[in-house]
């Protein structure tokens, strides 16, 4: 049994790296990592307990290493960009007034026409808006000559 280990550590790691490729989240890569330490480990010493330490050793390690990068990296990608998205900062021109803060009219930006909402303020037809946000469809936007 000593003279395969290698080959059952090395096909451990081949298992789980297969493993880690058939889904979208990092579960099984620290094994794979755990598993080639202990093959190596077989070139040292034919005892398996102490192959199964250095696996567990390994493993937990570059587990401990690694989650905090893999956190940091999966939160960045949380955030979906629209085509929207690049309205936001530009100017528009209302097209139907918007007299409340609460009173849904209609801008124009970019070309396209949209729903939008007044942030505190009313805003008449033919002035220059600027577009703050977008809160499902429809623009938050401000008068462009509001004083900051």
């Amino acid at each position: 049994m000593e003279k395969y280990m290698p080959f059952i550590w090395i096909g451990f790691a081949v298992l789980m790296a297969v493993c880690e490729a058939a889904t979208t989240q990092l579960v099984s890569i620290w094994f794979v990592v755990g598993a080639i330490a202990a093959a190596v480990t077989t070139i040292f010493t034919p005892n398996i307990f102490i192959q199964l330490i250095v696996f567990l050793a390994f493993s937990a390690a570059s587990l401990i290493i690694t989650r905090p990068l893999v956190k940091k990296l999966k939160r960045k990608n949380n955030t979906v960009s629209t085509n929207a998205d690049r309205l936001i900062g530009q100017t528009g021109v209302v097209i139907s007034e918007i007299k409340t803060d609460q009173d849904v009219g209609q801008v124009k930006v970019m070309g396209e026409i949209w729903s939008a909402k007044a942030k505190n303020a009313p805003v008449s037809k033919d002035s220059k808006v600027k577009v703050l946000s977008i809160e499902g469809v429809k623009l938050i936007v401000e008068p462009e000559n509001k004083e900051e």
